[in-house]
């Protein structure tokens, strides 16, 4: 089975992928001394910024989106994001098989310090709900056949945390991702840029939330 693997706004080439953002305002609290350090030493002040990669995860069967953001000091930019997408005439463990291999190969390449997952919303239908939870579970044990740290965030939480209101439309939380990581466009598709929304929204928790998830 071959994989379905769409790449992103995320090739080497793209200059916009390397801008460095500047905070918007509901922002600029959350990043106040944030990961910075100095020590005093013989050369003078050294200084210690926090540099890791973080993946975030929109589940779902059909569709899957991934993002993946590098968090240096005060300022967060994109390094890749795309959307996983499996047909429904496909037998159940091979889609699932599909998610679990794209998000194995990513942690490999980009070694991300976590994996940040969207939680189920719990109004959707229940064959919905059973398809986003299978997909959440493929992404949960890729993550632990890794060793790396997962963690979830209820849908309100990412929303607040990115655009500052717990109920934004989806049109809202592109442009906010769009402005926070300085894209010339909104992310698209939707579910790439809902990944890249949980994944700012991991960045941007403390450091007592991070460890609840």
């Amino acid at each position: 089975m071959s994989k379905r693997r769409l790449r992103g706004r995320g090739d080497k080439g793209d200059k916009s992928q390397e801008c460095e953002s500047e905070r918007p305002a509901h922002l600029a609290r959350a990043y106040e001394g944030k990961g910075v350090s100095d020590c005093a030493g013989t050369s003078g002040s050294v200084r210690n910024v926090i540099d890791v990669t973080i993946l975030g995860i929109d589940p779902g069967t059909a569709a899957c989106g991934f993002g993946l953001v590098r968090e240096k000091g005060d300022r967060l930019r994109v390094v890749e994001f795309g959307c996983w997408r499996t047909p429904a005439d496909e037998r159940a463990e091979l889609r699932l098989k599909t998610i679990f291999d794209g998000v194995t190969g990513l942690i490999d390449q980009f070694a991300p310090a976590a994996v940040a997952v969207e939680e189920s919303f719990v109004g959707v239908d229940a064959r919905t709900a059973l398809s986003v939870g299978q997909a959440r579970g493929a992404v949960l044990v890729a993550a632990a056949s890794r060793g790396v740290e997962c963690v979830e965030y209820a849908p309100a939480h990412v929303k607040q945390a990115v655009c500052g209101y717990g109920r934004a439309e989806k049109a809202q939380m592109q442009r906010m991702v769009k402005a926070i990581l300085a894209l010339e466009q909104p992310p698209t598709p939707h579910h790439a840029a809902d990944a890249l929304a949980v994944a700012i929204c991991h960045a941007l928790a403390p450091p007592l939330l991070r460890a609840a998830g």
